[in-house]
């Protein structure tokens, strides 16, 4: 094999593994790992319950022998393809090799392999090891945008996040102090010092309440119910920190992904940021069940539709042609309310986002700069295919 082939193979290996939902191949390859993942966590749960490890050890371990296959064996893929990440490729193959395997990435796919292979070699109070297999779970966020998310919330808040961990920390070590001031002589044993009232305290702090540590002075009642007003703040700190910033983590993706799909249509090619951010504001939400018919031939159109998510097939007269994610059908009829010469059908649950004709001519009428540059590619696209590969699905083209 020369180097040339090689190379385009590691390309298409990196492709799959790091893009796997920009197609088929690789959301299938996406969705088996995600599951294999799932399936080897359930059995790590089951097989600590002994009757059932006992019973059905031939399958936890056929379980096991086939996650650490797939695993090792994706882990040196991992490795292999690691100059073809994007901010790698500047670096010698081994540098760029090296830092895959020292990011936080390839530490986890490191620690969902290594132990295991050397579990025969070990002594029988260490096989306690095997238990790291529960972290396998991590490699999900590989895989989940969701979860992705998350992490990338908790990087990007991480300051904010220390502060809170800082401030309940001195919070409690306050409530602490006071607590063994008005305490300490009636319950030596349990708040006779600072750090034995700082267990109070933490758990005070953090509205679990064991119950095992309870004032009886009223002095120390007051600053109990102080204490636990004051865990109630500490605790909503952080949530709030995280649940606004995944919030506005998700409006950006959306928005992002939104703008994407909006800016390549022909239609709107030429609207500044601006416009198409005014555009945006019309667009509505529908969801489409999996063979739910979205439009029919024959009827009016009078909308477009972006696909957010999902896939529909448009059955055209002497041929069928599927749309995905991004792609986009019927921008035509925005502008004229023709017959639809196809008929659209959901083939898996979908979500759409749609553009209704008129919402867009009122927005064309109250700004004129985007009636006059929409109508103005129109008429550049007169006299052109009305059936596109994107699915510009009308009879009849503007007059």
């Amino acid at each position: 094999m020369n180097r040339s082939a090689a190379h385009d193979i590691r390309r298409r290996v990196h492709a799959l593994l790091d893009h796997g939902p920009a197609s088929r191949v690789g959301r299938i390859l996406d969705r088996a790992l995600v599951g294999l993942i799932v399936v080897n966590l359930v059995a790590v749960a089951l097989e600590s319950v002994p009757a059932l490890a006992r019973d059905y050890h031939v399958i936890f371990a056929s379980i096991e022998y086939v996650a650490l296959a797939v695993f090792t064996i994706e882990y040196g893929l991992r490795i292999w393809v690691a100059r073809e990440h994007g901010p790698h490729r500047h670096l010698t193959p081994f540098r760029a090799r090296l830092k895959y395997m020292l990011s936080p990435e390839g530490l986890v796919d490191l620690v969902a392999v290594l132990p295991f292979w050397f579990a025969p070699l070990l002594p029988d109070d260490l096989r306690m090891l095997q238990v790291l297999r529960i972290f396998r779970f991590f490699k999900i966020a590989r895989y989940s945008p969701a979860m992705r998310s998350l992490l990338d919330v908790l990087y990007r808040e991480r300051r904010a996040l220390f502060g809170c961990i800082v401030i309940t920390v001195g919070a409690a070590l306050v409530s602490a102090a006071l607590m063994h001031l008005a305490e300490g002589h009636v319950q030596p044993d349990k708040l006779g010092t600072i750090p034995d009232a700082l267990w109070w305290a933490i758990v005070t702090v953090g509205t679990i309440g064991y119950g095992d540590v309870v004032p009886v002075t009223t002095v120390g009642k007051l600053i109990a119910t102080g204490t636990i007003f004051l865990g109630l703040i500490m605790m909503a700190l952080p949530v709030g920190i995280i649940a606004t910033a995944f919030a506005d983590q998700v409006h950006r993706r959306d928005f992002i992904v939104t703008w994407s799909m909006i800016a390549r249509v022909p239609l709107f090619a030429g609207l500044d940021a601006g416009e198409i951010s005014d555009i945006m504001q019309l667009l509505r939400a529908q969801v489409v069940e999996q063979y739910q018919v979205i439009v029919r031939a024959g009827e009016p159109a009078h909308a477009m539709y972006f696909i957010a998510a999902g896939e529909v097939e448009v059955a055209l007269p002497h041929t069928h042609v599927r749309l995905g994610t991004g792609q986009f059908f019927g921008e035509v009829s925005v502008l004229r309310r023709a017959r639809r010469s196809a008929t659209v059908t959901a083939l898996m649950r979908t979500n759409l986002l749609v553009l209704d004709a008129q919402d867009l001519h009122a927005l064309m009428q109250r700004d004129s700069r985007i009636a006059h540059r929409i109508k103005e590619v129109v008429k550049n696209r007169v006299g052109r295919e009305v059936v596109s590969p994107k699915g510009d699905i009308v009879t009849e083209e503007i007059e």
